[in-house]
């Protein structure tokens, strides 16, 4: 007598639990219009087209949040519009889908290296290598563009970023006049 409340507060939940899952898709279900912008934004970016493509993409992860392929996609529009940082989140809402996505891991490697940051993209690189299990092309082009190392931007803006010793600092003086 003292269990009836506790097994059917449990089999209450448990029914809860159960039938939520009833009503959703699964993964490989992405919403139809969805596909149809991410195709529409994959046929913009390889045009040349980088707006219309971010247009499309966005709105097929509008339609459906749950299409990895356009995060990956926005992570290629992102790279061609030299802003590895937003790239490397759009890579990573990828990454939260499906944690072990070869393409994925390589936008996101490519997208580290463009920004400068080659000892994590090693790491993404030993990642892939997991994964693959062998030479794949991701895992090829990844360890292509970490031997060619951040672009020269990224090279010279790193090298006149450093601040200064302590004791070394630059000060400005205003122009002397003559007056006082």
């Amino acid at each position: 007598m003292r269990f009836l409340p506790v097994a059917a507060a449990a089999a209450l939940g448990l029914l809860a639990i159960s039938s939520s899952g009833l009503g959703q898709k699964p993964d490989d279900q992405i919403a139809p219009t969805s596909r149809a912008f991410q195709q529409r934004g994959e046929a913009a970016l390889a045009a040349g087209n980088v707006a219309a493509a971010n247009d499309a993409l966005e709105t097929a992860v509008a339609a459906d949040p749950r299409n990895r392929a356009a995060f990956v996609a926005l992570g290629h529009v992102a790279q061609a519009q030299m802003l590895p940082g937003k790239a490397i989140r759009y890579y990573k809402d990828a990454l939260l889908l499906e944690p072990n996505d070869v393409t994925a891991l390589s936008g996101e490697g490519n997208a580290l290296v463009q920004r400068g940051a080659v000892d994590r993209a090693k790491e993404t690189l030993a990642r892939i290598k997991t994964l693959c299990k062998g030479d794949c092309p991701a895992s090829t082009s990844l360890a292509v563009a970490i031997a060619k190392g951040p672009p020269p931007l990224v090279q010279t803006a790193a090298a006149t970023d450093k601040v200064p010793p302590k004791g070394q600092e630059t000060t400005a003086t205003a122009p002397t006049t003559g007056k006082n």
